[in-house]
């Protein structure tokens, strides 16, 4: 994993490549890993092999170790059209699908349960990190079965049973605790595994994979298990009970449905969210407090990081539980949790002593938050101690983290406050708050590595004093901030401070010798990117939205002084075929490619060249031009897209589907806006795109056939209700 990031990882002899392969002492963090790498040596080598004739042998050979049973389903998918990888593509979606009890039409028949080797997963002696993120197909018996030895498998009796455990379709596999007892009482213990992602393992049954990781992993740091609703919040910690040593939790889920700003209606049927209880009934709120608190056992002092982002199921009470359970919390992650109150987090803050970092982007935070992070952390009651104390001693004066972007409920006056005490801070976002130059004025801090002011009102002079006391940063996000532009619409007014109205800003940009990731708007101009060309040779991101304007030269310039970047967002840009063909060629690390609303004359030549690292590609107003004949040459050069979005392909008709899911079947995002009529005939070609998370067909068409399409959907993968609630909220 570490040697494919290596130039010379290419340049490996065929045979010392695959004896590496199939050495027992092979060390990844999943089969996904593993693939990559020897996809990225094949492409490189094949055509160089002494002996063209057994070129497809020497393929096969080595991608015959890669076990395709425990391959992520969108993986899968997306390498069917793979040259090197495409039959094996087939048989991982075939044993995928077994193993999810489905049997595909026009099943291969290849996967055969008796070589159950291939569904262990890879774990070794030297496993730090065990990825199962993405693998839908992942139970409680697979777990098992990669924890038993090996020795188990050549004992014909006990390798009978645990065949049949796989075989049986009229019974099939649940998440049933079904494994023999005499094998699930001996299991290896891997002691420098110390993290374990099963995030989108819909059907792994936690309560039994705890108890795994309890006996298996006795060093286990890190749980990450994002995208389960099957599980609630506080149950969950409790189950931690059996792994003391787990220091962060990560219960991350889908974010964007729970925004107001992103969406108009929230749920169908809301989930039910426990009130809390008054105030003036104290004995019996806090008898309450104390009967469910002692359900829950003793505390978790070892967790330190705990994210819950976007969880409904977490309300203030809930709150209250986890400053008790988790009593060593340092850094706490609620963004878009629209349960908790105000009053709710800062009575968190003031009961968590031990808090130094804190997102809570997108809730009710507001002034009684503030206040509680204000407040002096030790002064015990003593009002004598003077302000200067109090800030020195408040409990935001040690935060590494503050993120409180989109909250409205602060006030300016509690935003000058605040600045004022935070000290060490290394992130801050403020984006979307009525943040003033006051405020940042009052910043003292000056270890800042990222900052996020996008969509604020404070001025380039405000702006320049921060960037001047913290030379560490590395992200800087100004989006929307119209105070950096003068104020005065005269172009002549303009260019006549145009000295004293950047050089100052610009002279501290081009100190940062660190910068990785930039967001700029109104105000950032050619000018603004040549005085920052020093500080860019790190760059990995870039994104320039309404107002700030690059152009042709810069954009021309930009591969050659930033080598480095992975993505590349532009709004309202002029473009052209040279500018997209240099980022296209030079750019071998790209990743993200988006262009929305951009002026300029591109034409299809622009994407005649091959795009393999290209992940998300966003066309927004800019291919009106684009037929079905160019989204075919479009699925050629960028075969490993995961998320697409065009919007305003209007000569789109109803075969364009079809050429999508069959030229990006792995696709896990789709955004088809105003594109013609491309769901005149329903969208049940999409069915074949049976890694879909996120659909959004809006304006292509009057009339769907919705009933049909999610009713034949529901056979394929276990979606979540976020899937169901983003795709019905977004097709109208």
């Amino acid at each position: 994993m570490w040697a494919k990031h290596s130039n010379f990882f290419v340049k490996l002899p065929f045979d010392l490549l695959l004896s590496s392969v199939k050495h027992p002492h092979l060390t990844v963090d999943s089969e996904l890993h593993l693939s990559d790498a020897l996809l990225l040596w094949l492409e490189s080598n094949l055509e160089n092999l002494e002996r063209p004739s057994k070129t497809e042998d020497n393929c096969n050979g080595i991608l015959k170790q890669i076990r395709v049973g425990l391959l992520p389903l969108w993986f899968a998918l997306g390498k069917r059209n793979s040259f090197y990888f495409r039959q094996l593509a087939e048989e991982s979606l075939d044993s995928i699908f077994r193993l999810l009890n489905i049997v595909p039409m026009g099943s291969l028949d290849t996967f055969k349960y008796s070589d159950l080797h291939h569904l262990r997963i890879r774990l070794t002696e030297y496993s730090k990190k065990m990825d199962l993120s993405g693998c839908p197909q992942i139970t409680s018996t697979i777990l098992r079965l990669s924890l038993i030895p090996q020795s188990y498998l050549t004992v014909p009796m006990q390798k009978k049973i645990i065949e049949n455990l796989f075989i049986n379709c009229e019974h099939p596999v649940r998440d049933k605790w079904v494994f023999p007892q005499n094998l699930s009482e001996e299991t290896l213990s891997f002691e420098a595994v110390q993290e374990v992602d099963m995030s989108k393992c819909q059907k792994l049954c936690v309560e039994h994979a705890v108890d795994c990781f309890r006996k298996s992993f006795p060093s286990l740091r890190t749980l990450k298990a994002g995208y389960l609703l099957n599980i609630g919040t506080i149950s969950f910690l409790q189950l931690l009970e059996k792994c003391p040593l787990v220091s962060e939790i990560d219960l991350t889920v889908d974010i964007t449905p729970l925004i107001p700003a992103s969406v108009t209606v929230l749920s169908s049927s809301p989930a039910e969210i426990q009130p809390i209880p008054e105030k003036t009934s104290s004995v019996k709120y806090q008898a309450v407090q104390i009967m469910l608190f002692n359900e829950f056992g003793p505390p978790l002092s070892n967790v330190t990081k705990l994210t819950l982002e976007g969880r409904t199921d977490v309300s203030d009470l809930g709150l209250q539980y986890i400053s008790k359970l988790c009593v060593s919390l340092c850094h706490l992650n609620i963004k878009g949790c629209i349960s908790v109150t105000d009053i709710g987090i800062s009575d968190l803050i003031s009961t968590s002593k031990k808090l130094n970092s804190i997102v809570v982007c997108d809730t009710s935070f507001g002034v009684n938050s503030v206040q509680a992070l204000c407040s002096a952390i030790s002064d015990s009651g003593n009002i004598s101690l003077h302000s200067r104390d109090k800030r020195l001693n408040s409990a935001v004066s040690n935060f590494e983290t503050l993120h409180i972007g989109g909250c409205q409920g602060v006030s300016k006056s509690s935003l000058i406050e605040l600045m004022s005490q935070t000290q060490v801070l290394k992130s801050l976002c403020l984006r979307g708050t009525d943040l003033i130059d006051q405020a940042l004025y009052n910043y003292v801090g000056s270890s800042l590595e990222m900052l996020d002011i996008s969509n604020t009102k404070i001025s380039r002079a405000a702006l320049a004093y921060v960037i001047q006391g913290n030379p560490s940063l590395k992200c800087l996000k100004a989006r929307d901030c119209r105070n950096l532009f003068p104020g005065d619409n005269c172009a002549e007014k303009r260019e006549s401070d145009f000295p004293s109205l950047h050089e100052k800003l610009h002279a501290e940009l081009g100190k940062m010798y660190r910068l990785e990731e930039i967001e700029f708007g109104w105000g950032f101009s050619s000018f603004s990117f040549i005085s920052l060309e020093p500080a860019l040779m790190s760059l990995k991101a870039i994104n320039i939205g309404l107002g700030g304007m690059l152009g042709e030269d810069a954009l021309k310039r930009l591969p050659a002084i930033c080598p480095l970047l992975e993505t590349i967002i532009l709004h309202f840009q002029v473009i052209s075929d040279i500018i997209v063909m240099n980022f296209v060629a030079s750019l071998k690390n790209l990743q993200v490619l988006a262009m929305c609303y951009c002026f300029g004359d591109i034409s299809m030549s622009s994407f005649k060249f091959p795009m393999q690292n290209l992940r998300k590609l966003r066309l927004e107003r800019v291919t009106p031009w684009m037929t079905n004949d160019d989204l075919v040459v479009l699925t050629q050069n960028c075969r490993n897209l995961a998320e697409l979005s065009l919007l305003g392909c209007s000569l789109l008709d109803a075969d364009s589907l079809p050429i999508i899911s069959c030229g990006w079947p792995g696709l896990v995002s789709i955004h088809l806006e105003d594109c013609g009529e491309v769901t005149a005939n329903g969208a049940s070609a999409l069915l074949d795109c049976k890694a879909l998370e996120d659909i959004l067909l809006r304006h292509n068409v009057s009339f769907l056939y919705i009933k049909f399409f999610f009713t034949k959907m529901k056979w394929g993968i276990l979606y979540s209700k976020t899937w169901y609630l983003r795709a019905l909220l977004s097709i109208y």
